[in-house]
């Protein structure tokens, strides 16, 4: 399986993950989504299920830790590009 630089899920550098990467059903570390966004094979939160709904997610996450909401707005604006969210 390819390793990804950044979360397909909410776009978050893998690097900046604690934990290096969420995990499968069967415990191993998943190469393609962050741990805030997946655990035990499945996504942490059901109901983000849009590239936009991720994207006020993320946002709202940034400006909380002090970040301004335009460069916020510029981190996130690849969400809907992501793995996750193609159809």
């Amino acid at each position: 399986m390819k390793d990804y630089k950044y979360c397909q899920s909410c776009g978050m550098p893998m690097s900046n993950d604690p934990q290096k990467g969420g995990t499968e059903k069967n415990r191993s570390k998943s190469k393609k989504y962050c741990s805030y966004c997946y655990q035990n094979g499945e996504f942490t939160s059901p109901e983000i299920d849009t590239p936009q709904k991720m994207q006020s997610f993320c946002i709202e996450k940034m400006k909380e830790q002090g970040m301004p909401k335009i460069i916020a707005w510029i981190f996130t604006r690849s969400i809907p590009k992501l793995e996750r969210w193609k159809k």
